[in-house]
Order: structure tokens, then C-alpha cells, then sequence
């Protein structure tokens, strides 16, 4: 059985976006700060209407905010621009 796994940018993203806080984050999207450090350390995946309310904050794809990865596959934004 593949090992999965899920990555983002919201960190960089954060600092990218004038030095957004994780309380603002939080905040814009409607969850806790402490939702906002477990997305961030890789130790919760987000409902994908949060993850889409992330995306929309950044004003970027789904995709360039998250990443699925398995053993066999990546799956990355290149790869779904068919």
C-alpha cells in the first residue's frame, strides 16, 4: 500500500502575501489559529472547501497551494493542465 501525502505553501504563501499572520489566515478563512499551525506542520489536511477559501485568500490555484503526493504518484499543477 502507497504511503500518501499531502503538502502545502501556506506557510511561504503567508510571507508572500504581506507578512500575513496566522491568526489573519485564520481569521479570513473562518478556522483557528491552531487549525492554521496543524495545516501548516502537515499534520491536518483541510476539508477541500477550506482548502479552496486558503487558494481564493492567496488569489492562486488549489494547486499551487497544496500537493498530493504518494509513493507511485505526484500529482502536481503541470500535471493536471491537460
Amino acid at each position: 500500500m502507497a504511503k500518501s501525502e499531502l503538502k502545502n505553501q501556506v506557510r511561504r504563501l503567508r510571507f508572500e502575501n504581506g507578512e500575513l499572520t496566522q491568526q489573519q489566515l485564520a481569521d479570513r478563512v473562518g478556522v483557528t489559529r491552531q487549525t492554521i499551525i496543524a495545516i501548516e506542520a502537515g499534520k491536518y489536511a483541510p476539508s477541500l472547501p477550506l482548502a479552496f477559501k486558503i487558494a481564493r485568500t492567496f488569489a492562486v490555484p488549489l494547486e499551487q497551494v497544496f500537493q498530493y503526493q504518494d509513493d507511485e504518484h505526484q500529482i502536481s499543477a503541470s500535471d493536471t493542465n491537460a
